[in-house]
């Protein structure tokens, strides 16, 4: 396995439902903030240029395909104490990648919840699919692992 991010998201009161628990619509935005530091600032060896996609054509932009989360456990909101999200990239294709997250609500405590996003590399001057470039596909690679384990689909 390659490197993999971790960064810290903090809890924000707005988070918290009339439940008491992180709502589910806010625990995805905690992942969508994770997901823009680790592609704009994660660090890559041998280069001094943060961000797994830094070498990026200019007018590409990276668009959700999909996305895929389990909730494993119950998130309640601590004062004070922030998320700690861990990502790496599980698939590089032609055009797109995916990421695989784990977010916990404590650094020693299983992952409450497990994610994947499968994302697009577009050029928004040409209206295609952006090819990885050889750059972008060896910045990938240094975070690669395995994809996060899914609960199956039911009826699979």
């Amino acid at each position: 396995m390659g490197e993999v991010f971790e960064c810290e998201i903090q809890a924000r009161l707005r988070d918290v439902n009339l439940g008491g628990h992180v709502d589910n619509v806010e625990a995805l935005r905690v992942l969508d903030e994770a997901r823009l530091l680790f592609l704009r600032f994660a660090p890559i060896a041998g280069t001094d240029r943060p961000g797994v996609l830094g070498g990026v054509a200019a007018g590409v932009a990276e668009l959700m395909g999909s996305q895929r989360v389990d909730y494993r456990s119950e998130m309640r909101f601590v004062a004070y104490q922030p998320f700690v999200v861990r990502i790496w990239v599980s698939h590089v294709g032609r055009s797109s990648f995916a990421v695989s997250y784990e977010l916990r609500v404590h650094r020693d405590e299983p992952p409450a919840i497990v994610a994947e996003s499968s994302m697009v590399l577009w050029d928004t001057g040409a209206g295609t699919a952006w090819p990885i470039s050889e750059e972008v596909r060896d910045c990938l690679s240094s975070y690669a692992g395995e994809p996060v384990a899914l609960r199956e689909r039911p009826g699979r």
